[in-house]
């Protein structure tokens, strides 16, 4: 995909038709036994939303059934079976749940179901289900053709000072958005690692099991560095530009396969890939770790007005960072694909100040995006009066505030 020109990421409505951006935006969202959710049926326009409450009320759970949407284990990185509701003395009341939704997109209205399945048989497990207007979907990944979200939440604070691991995460979030099967292509990677690692920590010596998983290893390994490659590259341009109070950003990918992808054609790096692998299963048994491929990737951020590593700077300025990363993203996003993808942003307001909380909300109406936040004092949105739907949410119940 051939990326903007810089001067585009300066987002306005489309340069060519002078007409508003198209709008991915949930106008009804159904849950079933999620979380503390018994039956919710919420109506949405295409505008920002804004849910408060006291903590614990619920808030959070309903962004995390928005980010089931997408591909992946949603925002909480949850095990499937603890997302089913429980009981207050924390016991499972439910054994399945599911999360529907009617959206908006550029190609139209579509209806997107998702949720825990019962096993079929006393030999299989439970597993996720999905369906797109009706129709079963061969796998989760199918979402990410349809929606794309990204989602801030308060344990992304330390995000630059947390281990690799957490931010690559975050970056295959952001990738996706602009590569739909980025997400495939890491679910196929991480099998096939955890695979490896197990015949490695069996002993195994079988050189035909190895050969087959650390060509898959290579072959989507060298697709999901390329993919982050290529959105890193896009986002880096549109970050040092900021927005408003926010402060500029650099970014760029840290690591030895993603040195490969940047210097020699795709087809090499997979074989540099493959030959690494192979020999290195020896010293990766003794380790117990897989010392080579995408997977010891980091993600390098810089503070551009500062001039210092990200994570060298206050709470306050990394959280600035992060918000102007993701605002920044979702411009990018809105050039791409034509709508930017649908925000999640949890407790963001109480960790602004007033500046950048005017600053982002004036962005998120700008951008046309259906920006879901959570917020325990109303008075924090006020800016977004007229402008926003608002919704008070206490013990799983939602009314209009």
């Amino acid at each position: 995909m051939t990326a903007p020109p810089i001067s585009a990421l300066a987002y306005s409505p489309d340069a060519a038709t002078g007409a508003a951006p198209a709008v991915l935006a949930v106008r009804q969202l159904r849950l079933t036994d999620f979380r503390n959710y018994r039956q919710l049926r919420l109506d949405c326009g295409p505008e920002p939303i804004v849910l408060v409450g006291a903590n614990g009320a619920g808030k959070t759970n309903l962004l995390e059934a928005l980010s089931f949407l997408a591909p992946g284990r949603g925002l909480r990185r949850a095990r499937l079976d603890e997302v089913a509701r429980r009981s207050r003395a924390g016991e499972p009341d439910a054994t399945t749940w599911a999360v529907a939704a009617t959206l908006d997109t550029p190609e139209g209205r579509l209806a997107i179901g998702t949720g825990l399945e019962p096993a079929k048989n006393e030999s299989s497990l439970p597993r996720r289900a999905v369906r797109i207007d009706g129709r079963p979907a061969q796998s989760q990944t199918a979402l990410g053709l349809h929606v794309a979200a990204v989602w801030l939440t308060p344990q992304l604070d330390r995000l630059f000072l947390d281990g690799p691991g957490e931010r690559r995460r975050f970056l295959d979030r952001l990738v996706t958005a602009l590569h739909p099967q980025h997400a495939g292509d890491v679910a196929a990677y991480e099998n096939a690692l955890r695979q490896r690692a197990r015949l490695l920590g069996e002993g195994s010596r079988d050189p035909h099991w190895f050969t087959a998983l650390e060509d898959t290893m290579a072959r989507h390994g060298v697709a999901l560095a390329a993919a982050r490659a290529d959105t890193v590259h896009r986002l880096d341009a549109a970050a040092r530009l900021g927005i408003g109070p926010f402060p500029r950003a650099a970014l760029a990918m840290a690591g030895e396969v993603d040195g490969w992808v940047a210097t020699m054609a795709a087809l090499d790096a997979e074989d540099r890939l493959r030959s690494e692998l192979a020999a290195s299963r020896l010293r990766d048994g003794d380790a117990g770790t897989t010392s080579c491929g995408p997977h010891r990737s980091d993600l390098a951020v810089r503070h551009l007005d500062l001039d210092l590593p990200a994570a060298e700077g206050s709470t306050g300025q990394q959280k600035a960072v992060l918000v102007s990363i993701a605002l920044a993203h979702a411009r990018l996003v809105a050039l791409s694909r034509g709508c930017a993808p649908l925000l999640l942003l949890d407790e963001i307001a109480a960790h602004l100040d007033a500046e950048r909380r005017a600053a982002l909300f004036e962005e998120v109406v700008a951008l046309s995006v259906q920006c879901w936040m959570t917020g325990t004092d109303a008075e924090l949105f006020a800016p977004l009066a007229g402008r926003a739907q608002v919704l008070r949410i206490a013990d799983g119940s939602i009314a209009a505030a």
